[in-house]
């Protein structure tokens, strides 16, 4: 129970960054890292394999960062490359 309530606390902190930023390269960067938190988080609650859920959301957190617009999906200024 304990790994769950940290799993969704980090994927709760992880989303307050979500794909914010307004260049492609600012937003593929947040959006990877909340995808690799999120991936990690369910990988290790779903299957016991976290590296695998951080790659597998990471690859798609970043691809939906860079190849969406700020007027698509904005989560507001980055505190990370803004």
């Amino acid at each position: 129970m304990m790994v769950f309530t940290r799993s969704l606390l980090f994927a709760a902190a992880m989303l307050s960054l979500a794909a914010c930023g307004s260049s492609p390269g600012c937003r593929a960067l947040t959006g990877g890292a909340i995808g690799a938190g999120g991936g990690a988080a369910l990988g290790e609650i779903l299957g016991g394999n976290p590296a695998l859920g951080a790659a597998a959301g990471g690859l798609a957190g970043a691809a939906t960062g860079a190849f969406t617009s700020p007027s698509q999906v904005n989560g507001g200024p980055s505190p990370v490359c803004n």
